[in-house]
């Protein structure tokens, strides 16, 4: 296709995949629920961002076994831990190749100068590139490695050492997330030396299985595979995102065959899906919850009394019933039940409209306005936010409180989330590491302030447990230590934890080897589709 073809040629050409056409170009079309943020998986934390550039374009030195949270191998074949784990040596892959694009073809195989520009970027700011495009760097800030990484070394061409400021459990898992993306140090180089830094956030090379070819914004994302991928060259020639935010229309594209995978089906349609025969209607257990957040900065929030009373004054047997219509379950604690240090020993906030009441009167706040943020996109642990708000505004009108919904486009929405402008603020959460660290720490630590932690709660008695959690290697010790770090965050109740959800990956009968992710991303590398 053409640069600036649209949707109709998507449509013609997995039409034409279907009828055997082009049996010789396999091209897979998957209907993704929203434009990405950007390119740069390090600026930004959203699937939706890492599906369109982590899971493509890039390879990190550590990954996840595909459909697990096991790590393997990747860019480093192999690495060392000092004994006072404080210190990793990573020893790189030799002969892996970088993609190439209109503007940029590389000169030099992947080496230990391309894994210490991705890192010094984010951990340096005298680092040229380290205010590009805003210089936010969610993950990697919020989860505190801008203090905990001292410093990294180039040993030798194929040699990395990082050099920790302590000990942490968690970090090789870390390597293996979206934010730890490996970038071309020569193509920085060079857009640099062109004034264009930008670019590289647009449109960069990875090592990664696809090359992307072109993007229009809110229409369509296109990729090429990469011949020369260092694990195997892709089972699929084309890969197109057909930019479709409309759960509906996604689901009349995959009838139709225009488009073999979608994400986020609404919950109404799973039967009719499940009964079709043309499609696999894949699922399991999600990693993940779905929560309304209190920014704790904001009047009356501050008060505990209030928010103990909201989340009190929340039906949320009704939300489950209504909007995850037997696809979730009403979640207690910050974790999902499916994840190593679960305390189910934690008590719920029942639902008591007249206990809501008489905390608000105690706290001196029976009657107020507030605001209440509504999610623009579905996600499984929120499949319709905007319903789910409306349920909360009910809920809370019938304890004096006048809840007004606001809602903005996504990349807005959490811009000004991370600004701290919401007062109340649908939310919800994806693991991406299977640690408990990824939920507690990133979310509702203090370091995740400005970040991540959209209540910007910064609560020190449950911040040292946490940080204590992630220095300590003993997985017992660690697992007692996330346990009372729950019973912590109910008493002060930050959040209102709404649901954990199953997760449902609808795909057309022609796709094989797709694998439903634990961590919510759709990764098309291992994929083949019938001719």
């Amino acid at each position: 296709m053409k640069k600036g073809l649209g949707l109709l040629s998507v449509a013609l050409l997995a039409s034409a995949v279907a009828t055997g056409v082009q049996a010789k170009t396999k091209t897979l079309v998957y209907c993704s629920e929203a434009s990405p943020e950007g390119f740069n998986p390090q600026l930004f934390t959203t699937g939706t961002t890492f599906d369109a550039s982590s899971q493509t374009i890039f390879d990190r030195l550590v990954e996840f076994k595909r459909g697990t949270t096991e790590i393997e191998p990747g860019l480093a074949t192999s690495w060392d831990v000092s004994a006072d784990g404080k210190t990793y040596t990573f020893h790189l892959r030799k002969g892996v190749k970088f993609q190439s694009n209109k503007t940029f073809t590389p000169t030099r195989d992947f080496d230990a100068d391309d894994v210490v520009f991705s890192f010094e970027r984010m951990l340096d700011k005298k680092n040229p590139y380290h205010d590009v495009s805003g210089g936010s760097y969610e993950y990697f800030d919020g989860m505190g490695m801008d203090t905990l990484i001292k410093k990294i070394t180039k040993v030798d061409k194929y040699t990395v050492k990082f050099e920790l400021s302590q000990p942490n459990s968690p970090f090789l898992a870390d390597m293996a997330m979206d934010f730890a993306s490996i970038f071309s140090a020569e193509q920085a180089n060079k857009l640099l030396k062109e004034g264009t830094p930008a670019v590289l956030d647009q449109d960069p090379v990875g090592t990664g299985p696809f090359a992307k070819v072109a993007y229009r914004k809110d229409s369509v994302i296109r990729y090429t595979a990469n011949k020369s991928y260092w694990r195997g060259a892709p089972k699929i020639d084309r890969l197109v995102f057909s930019i479709t935010p409309d759960a509906s229309v996604r689901y009349a594209k995959l009838k139709a065959n225009e488009c073999q995978v979608m994400p986020f089906p609404n919950p109404a349609d799973l039967k009719e899906m499940a009964k079709d025969p043309n499609i696999k209607l894949m699922h399991q257990a999600g990693l993940n919850v779905g929560y309304l957040a209190f920014n704790v900065t904001h009047k009356p929030f501050d008060k505990l009394k209030v928010r103990q009373a909201l989340s009190l004054a929340i039906n949320k047997k009704a939300i489950i019933d209504a909007i995850y219509q037997g696809a979730g379950q009403v979640a207690k604690n910050p974790i999902p039940p499916t994840m190593w240090s679960y305390n189910d020993k934690v008590k719920d906030y029942p639902y008591d409209p007249a206990k809501a009441k008489e905390l608000l009167k105690e706290a001196g706040e029976s009657h107020f306005n507030t605001t209440l943020w509504a999610m623009p996109v579905q996600r499984p642990y929120n499949p319709n936010a905007r319903r789910m708000a409306e349920m909360i505004q009910a809920d809370w009108k019938k304890v004096g409180v006048n809840a007004k919904i606001k809602s903005y486009e996504w990349g807005e929405y959490l811009k000004r989330a991370r600004q701290g402008e919401a007062d109340t603020i649908l939310m919800g959460w994806t693991g991406d590491n299977g640690d408990p660290d990824n939920f507690l720490n990133v979310l509702l630590s203090c370091e995740a302030v400005g970040n991540s932690n959209y209540g910007r709660w910064c609560y020190k008695p449950f911040d040292e447990i946490v940080q204590k959690a992630a220095r300590v290697s003993d997985k017992a010790e660690r697992t007692k230590l996330y346990e009372k770090a729950q019973v912590i965050f109910k008493q002060q109740a930050p959040w209102v934890t709404i649901a954990h959800s199953v997760v449902y990956e609808p795909i057309r009968k022609e796709v094989h080897g797709y694998k439903v992710d634990p961590f919510g991303k759709h990764i098309f590398y291992g994929v083949s589709l019938d001719n």
